[in-house]
């Protein structure tokens, strides 16, 4: 496909995306609802052709010689597929706020204004890897009444078109317009350039995927962008703390999983329980294989409890300024002692991408303070920075994270997709 094809094909993706907007602004909840459910017991009767698709990605993108963590993130597992379904599920479940009207208020002229929710109309969304994101867009695309065209990365290919085929299915069943979830069925990178480029087609671009991408479409695009670049995500071991929630809250913050932009990657703690804390989270990173880049008392601490366990000298570094900045999305975190909690919000604040940052504390005031001052989208007591996720906020599913703060800020959900606009309501009044 030539630039000029690219061009007319996205053309008519965003016409077919703006009439199917139309559309989808006064369906019913039922008939979303029920496009919902239906996607969700198609997704469960096809896993195995589905794993067929993705497995075609997953042999290409090995024998291209991809990264590791990218071959993980390619993958759909029974799990995966499972949760899916049950977003699409959730999201039905939910009350349907499109069409509410909120705050209603008596003015002296007689009139009474307020506002009602509606949908955003039609957005794009350009995602790298992960194929889930095609079935967690397009579930809260129907639910909210949008449109979406969704332009998934080339190395996901085959499992996005098998995804999409069932939307459209479950949207046709429904009695819901096909077009309101289309899938780029083309690789070609201009496909993108056309998409962040048509505002009078697309009312928002979401991108999903690593920061050179996000960085691209933040410059490039003429539609408003939601948006976060990095995932640099810090537990911070207060004094005092439980030291058992402590190790076990760092432990799943880093290690549950590598790939994830809620994985924590820097870990504070405070002097008071270093030399408590620091031996014994030391131990599991080192028996997990996570390298430990490290300020010279982090270092000191840590050194001396793995002598001990034996020799695990290479898995501990000094760390460099750049890596309180860096987002390694591998078995890879910076550690550093503070004084205490001034200094562990301060560090946050200067050197994390205001995304997800969680305190482990037993002093309430120190909870408070820590939610209060630290300037993040997702801020958390005692638990892991993994939960930062549309999922477990009983969001239904999300469509990404912003560490924006217009419009919508951490997980976007069903309100993240809508906006307001005002209403007014009178008797004939007329203004004097």
């Amino acid at each position: 496909m030539n630039a000029l094809n690219v061009a007319e094909y996205m053309q008519t993706l965003g016409l077919q995306a703006r009439q199917a907007a139309t559309r989808m602004s006064s369906a019913n909840a039922a008939a979303k609802n029920a496009a919902l459910r239906s996607l969700a017991a198609k997704l469960r009767a096809s896993t195995a052709a589905l794993f067929a698709e993705n497995a075609k990605d997953i042999e290409r993108a090995q024998a291209a010689g991809l990264a590791a963590p990218m071959v993980d993130r390619l993958k759909l597992t029974p799990k995966i597929v499972q949760t899916l379904a049950e977003g699409c599920e959730q999201l039905a479940a939910m009350p349907d706020i499109i069409g509410e009207i909120r705050g209603m208020t008596q003015q002296p002229s007689g009139i009474r204004v307020g506002q009602m929710r509606v949908p955003i109309g039609v957005f794009g969304m350009v995602f790298e890897s992960r194929p889930n994101v095609t079935i967690e867009a397009a579930s809260l695309s129907i639910k909210s009444g949008n449109a979406c065209i969704l332009r998934g990365g080339s190395e996901a290919i085959e499992s996005n078109k098998g995804l999409a085929r069932l939307v459209r299915e479950a949207l046709a069943e429904a009695g819901l317009p096909e077009d309101a979830v289309q899938l780029v069925q083309t690789t070609d990178r201009e496909a993108v350039g056309q998409l962040i480029a048509m505002p009078q087609f697309v009312d928002v671009i979401i991108p999903r995927g690593g920061k050179g991408l996000i960085e691209r479409i933040s410059r490039e695009a003429k539609v408003p962008v939601i948006k976060h670049l990095d995932g640099n995500c810090h537990v911070y071991v207060d004094d005092p703390c439980d030291i058992d929630m402590a190790v076990t809250i760092a432990d799943n913050a880093k290690t549950q999983k590598y790939s994830p932009c809620n994985a924590s990657e820097g870990l504070l703690v405070a002097r008071g329980v270093a030399a408590q804390f620091l031996p014994r989270i030391g131990a599991i990173y080192a028996s997990k294989g996570v390298e430990m880049r490290c300020d010279p008392e982090a270092k000191t601490i840590l050194a001396s409890g793995l002598d001990k366990l034996g020799p695990h000298g290479p898995l501990l570094k000094d760390a460099t300024e750049q890596d309180w900045y860096e987002e390694y999305l591998a078995p890879v975190i910076s550690i550093k002692v503070v004084a205490g909690l001034d200094e562990a919000i301060a560090h946050i604040n200067h050197y994390g991408s205001h995304h997800t940052d969680a305190i482990v504390t037993r002093d309430h005031v120190h909870a408070q303070r820590f939610l209060r001052e630290v300037d993040s989208a997702s801020v958390m007591v005692n638990a892991s920075t993994r939960f930062a996720d549309g999922f477990e906020y009983g969001l239904g599913a999300e469509i990404g994270i912003s560490t924006d703060k217009f419009h919508a800020r951490g997980p976007v959900g069903l309100e993240g997709l809508t906006s307001l606009k005002w209403v007014v309501l009178g008797q004939g009044e007329i203004r004097r």
